[in-house]
């Protein structure tokens, strides 16, 4: 009886990786590159530190800095936009390249949406109540204007990103593949959904609790897994054959198979 092969993840090709066509290692690494590039793009709210906005991290949110009428809002949008672009196109090169599983399909289709809600959210941006007066909140909760596009947008956001984090990370382990993923990987999800609760609960309670500094840890570790998900693609690319000790004893066996037939 044939053993069942690991191809359960992007990057555990049964095959050795020194096998493998060249296009799909290129393809591997463009996948790993877009997704890395896309990760540290969604970061670019880190600027909001070096340029000269007026803003306070403790009760303000990211979806502040690219309001309308917001100064350098472009620079937000922008690496938004450009992100989303790239794991939209991540996603459905994960789905056509590497081997297909329900949890690792669930987890490009996941990072696809979250592309998708992403450059949605950039492009309905947040509304202030007073287009007059100062673009600033205080003790306004986490979802301050559910009635607006941008709320919505952001949600599905939030809801897609952490269905690919899971999802991948239960192929990690139920495949056993993908070491980074099962360690690093899941201390960042460990995190990202703690801080989520933070935010949940604190919305829920009178003051503000830093629900700013809340939604940074949070989105930050989004930006980070995506870059242990493009670190990991690349160390699966030596990872994806069977270890040398594995293929040695198979090709003694092979040779014993063949000898005794003849």
């Amino acid at each position: 009886m044939t053993p069942p092969t690991e191809q359960d993840l992007p990057g555990a090709a049964a095959d050795d990786a020194t096998r493998q066509p060249r296009w799909r290692r290129f393809l591997r690494w463009l996948i790993a590159i877009l997704i890395a590039v896309a990760g540290l793009g969604y970061s670019s709210w880190v600027l909001e530190f070096i340029l000269p906005i007026d803003s306070n991290p403790t009760n303000t949110f990211l979806s502040q800095l690219a309001e309308k009428g917001a100064p350098f809002r472009w620079v937000f949008t922008t690496g938004d936009t450009i992100s989303g672009a790239l794991l939209i196109i991540a996603g459905i090169g994960g789905l056509l390249l590497f081997s297909r599983r329900l949890y690792s399909n669930l987890g490009w289709i996941a990072l696809i949406g979250f592309g998708a809600a992403t450059i949605s959210d950039a492009q309905a941006p947040l509304q202030p109540d007073d287009p007059d007066g100062p673009k600033r909140y205080v003790d306004t909760g986490l979802f301050p204007q559910l009635h607006q596009l941008h709320a919505l947008t952001s949600t599905l956001a939030v809801f897609s990103i952490y269905i690919a984090m899971v999802a991948f990370s239960v192929a990690a382990f139920k495949y056993h593949r993908w070491p980074i993923l099962r360690h690093t990987g899941l201390w960042i999800l460990i995190v990202g959904s703690a801080v989520t609760a933070w935010m949940l609960i604190a919305d829920n309670l009178p003051g503000n609790y830093g629900l700013g500094i809340a939604q940074r840890i949070q989105v930050g570790a989004m930006s980070l897994w995506l870059v242990a998900l493009a670190v990991q693609i690349v160390v699966a690319e030596r990872d994806s054959g069977p270890p040398a000790k594995h293929r040695r004893s198979s090709g003694r066996i092979a040779s014993t198979t063949a000898a005794s037939g003849s």
